[in-house]
């Protein structure tokens, strides 16, 4: 298993370079993951980060994109719950991404 070293701290990840273990998940690591893919996150990726964190500790599942993007509209409204605005955030995915920024699983159904 593959690792990022970080702060002093290793990360071990997966192939895909999703965290292994969701314990570990910083606000730190999420900016070393986006910084390997060439993002940056702003306050506009804090906020569906932070939603995906909140959403899989009520439900325990990483939604896929479909659901993701309904309940980011009935949470912040249409203008940020449709896909165009996702996907100019999250160019790889949304739900993808955006699940491995936020130290979540990769969503079922993602390829």
């Amino acid at each position: 298993m593959a690792a990022i070293e970080l702060n002093g701290k290793s990360y071990e990840v997966d192939e895909e370079g999703y965290l292994a273990d969701l314990n570990q998940w910083d606000e730190d690591i999420a900016k070393e993951m986006a910084k390997l893919d060439g993002a940056e996150l702003t306050d506009a990726h804090w906020e569906v980060i932070n939603f995906l964190r909140e959403y899989y500790e009520e439900y325990q599942i990483a939604p896929a994109v479909r659901v993701l993007t309904k309940a980011i509209g009935k949470k912040l409204g249409k203008d940020k719950g449709n896909s165009k605005y996702l996907y100019e955030l999250f160019p790889y995915g949304p739900a993808k991404q955006a699940c491995k920024y936020a130290g979540l699983p990769k969503p079922t159904g993602c390829v």
